[in-house]
């Protein structure tokens, strides 16, 4: 679907600094980030004339979030894709303003899963749900589910274990930059081999931190955007989807980018070549491989080479991703972490990023998300970002 010619554009963001909240409610954390954002774009409260939030939100999600926050809106939205929706969001936001529905949209996402002891060694399959009684018998869990993908991968096209642990390192490189990191330390291809093997072939170090935390992001119309002297970050391509078992005709190797990356960039009118910096959902290292296959950054069992040596370190490789750490060191707030892919990417446009790790003359940059299992079914997101 064609876009406005002027789009809407991404003028505040705020990442919570906070890795671990005990002292805050859920409500609260969402407040702080909105607060951030408004302060980061040089708006008030009272400019907001839309909210836009996920499954994250207490309550009845914006129903209690516009009254916790005291605003006064037009438009609402409540969307949930899984750590993929805030991707979408931003999207839907920039949309309802194209269509003369708010001008200015505010995103926040929040949550406490490391105060309160959530990880994904547990099954999530809910009693109720359609899937239940085919899943709940079988205990699936977030971490078996994807290490099912990485088996599958590996089985198909000669994936190996080194070669998923150079995300972790690339990860590591760019984390040791970031003062708010959880994990900080560099690491190599033998250390996290060498961690403990929690689903098979998935180690410790493959896997995402859990933390707590937060962010928000606002969009606001164009005219308000230039107002504001701030870098203009616009929103010029986006694509959603969700992929799931397709009545048992399953694929564990492809996932929902497929879909929502082509429609992106066909609406934003460029190809993977052009995308000088790329954040990337990594809840676990296959998750980071099989979404730069499906973008078509390299071809379909080519992930493995395309990952190696170094290729995502900024400065070193040809496409750097996740400069901020990303969910394998930095931080995976609410066990959800598209929101912070979209916050980095906007960094890097605005040319705020870490010295050590910033993009040269960054102008294009992309934001993938999954949300769910890629065992199952699962969300995707993209957005297309480009620094006017």
């Amino acid at each position: 679907m064609p876009i406005h010619p002027d789009p809407a554009c991404i003028v505040g963001a705020f990442e919570h600094p906070t890795r671990k909240a005990p002292d805050k409610t859920v409500a609260q954390l969402h407040a702080e980030c909105a607060a951030g954002a408004l302060a980061d774009a040089g708006l008030a409260k009272d400019n907001v004339d839309a909210y836009f939030c996920s499954g994250d939100a207490p309550g009845m999600g914006p129903t209690s979030m516009i009254d916790y926050l005291n605003l006064r809106v037009r438009h609402s939205e409540s969307t949930d894709l899984g750590g993929c929706s805030y991707l979408a969001l931003v999207a839907h936001a920039r949309d309802a303003i194209a269509a003369g529905r708010c001008d200015v949209a505010l995103i926040t996402l929040a949550g406490r899963p490391r105060s309160e002891g959530h990880s994904g060694t547990t099954p999530r399959t809910r009693a109720g749900t359609p899937e239940a009684p085919w899943e709940a018998p079988y205990g699936l869990s977030t971490v078996n589910g994807y290490g099912m993908v990485a088996q599958r991968h590996m089985h198909e096209f000669g994936t190996t274990s080194e070669q998923l642990a150079w995300i972790k390192v690339a990860a590591s490189q760019h984390a040791q930059h970031n003062p708010h990191a959880m994990l900080r330390d560099l690491v190599t291809v033998q250390d996290v081999l060498d961690s403990p093997l929690i689903s098979d072939p998935l180690h410790r170090l493959d896997c995402c931190v859990v933390s707590d935390g937060g962010g928000a992001l606002i969009v606001a119309r164009p005219e308000i955007a230039r107002s504001l002297k701030r870098p203009l970050v616009r929103v010029i391509g986006a694509g959603e989807t969700v992929r799931h078992g397709r009545a048992g005709n399953v694929d564990l190797t492809t996932t929902g980018a497929a879909w929502s990356g082509a429609a992106a960039f066909a609406q934003a009118g460029v190809k993977p070549a052009d995308i000088r910096y790329a954040s990337i959902y990594d809840s676990f290292t296959i998750t980071v491989l099989l979404q730069l296959e499906d973008l078509g950054f390299c071809k379909k069992g080519e992930g493995g080479r395309f990952v190696a040596d170094g290729n995502l370190i900024s400065g070193v490789g040809r496409l750097p991703f996740n400069t901020d750490g990303g969910g394998l060191c930095n931080n995976h707030p609410a066990n959800r972490g598209g929101m912070t892919k979209v916050i980095e990417a906007v960094r890097q446009l605005r040319g705020e990023a870490h010295p050590a790790v910033q993009v040269k003359d960054c102008g294009l940059a992309l934001a993938q998300g999954i949300g769910g299992n890629l065992a199952t079914r699962h969300g995707s997101a993209t957005l297309i970002l480009e620094r006017q």
